[in-house]
């Protein structure tokens, strides 16, 4: 089965480092030949405070319109997102509240506390920079905001995590460190 993959860039610059680490995938599930579309979210023109939470819906933008039909075309995911405070920036944060909503990602049936998982059928990939060494994000901090994404959001949603790549710690990282970084991006892109 062709895979439809949609790239998600969590970092409000596409400049950044994580831009291009989500070029050098692009490029290898490009090679691998794989269906790509992305989503720099720092290039949509959104809200991304959902003002009266599940109370009153906000209306989408074209843009988030856009993202939910792209959610919809893929069967597999790659965010690819700086780690900021233990977790994703506030942007992509936003993304998820106002794109990840009840009746597109989950709902819940009458009289049940357990949502129905409108997304299933998908994986994902998590890609996430860190100033943060590996080890102590996983056995001093405990993983927050893998565990978020993974369990509270997409797993929430029936999106199943197949991997999650870690590239850190970035700060007083060398050129010849951040250049494997992107040789690796570039592979994982290659295994689909």
């Amino acid at each position: 089965m062709k895979k439809n993959i949609l790239v998600i860039l969590g970092h409000p610059d596409t400049n950044s480092f994580c831009g291009s680490i989500t070029q050098a995938y692009v490029d290898g599930a490009i090679g691998a030949g794989a269906e790509i579309r992305e989503l720099k979210l720092g290039e949509l023109t959104f809200d991304p405070v959902l003002w009266n939470g599940y109370n009153k819906i906000q209306e989408l933008e074209p843009d988030l319109v856009k993202a939910q039909e792209l959610i919809h075309w893929s069967n597999h995911l790659v965010f690819v997102y700086p780690n900021w405070w233990g977790s994703m920036p506030a942007l992509m944060k936003g993304f998820f509240d106002r794109v990840f909503l009840p009746g597109f990602a989950f709902k819940y049936g009458e009289g049940s506390s357990l949502p129905d998982k409108l997304l299933t059928g998908r994986t994902a990939h998590l890609m996430v920079t860190m100033d943060t060494p590996a080890w102590y994000y996983r056995w001093v901090f405990h993983r927050p905001g893998h565990n978020q994404m993974k369990k509270t959001i997409l797993e929430f949603c029936g999106i199943k995590v197949a991997k999650i790549s870690e590239f850190a710690p970035i700060k007083g990282s060398s050129q010849e460190q951040r250049e494997k970084w992107i040789t690796l991006a570039k592979e994982h892109g290659a295994k689909v």
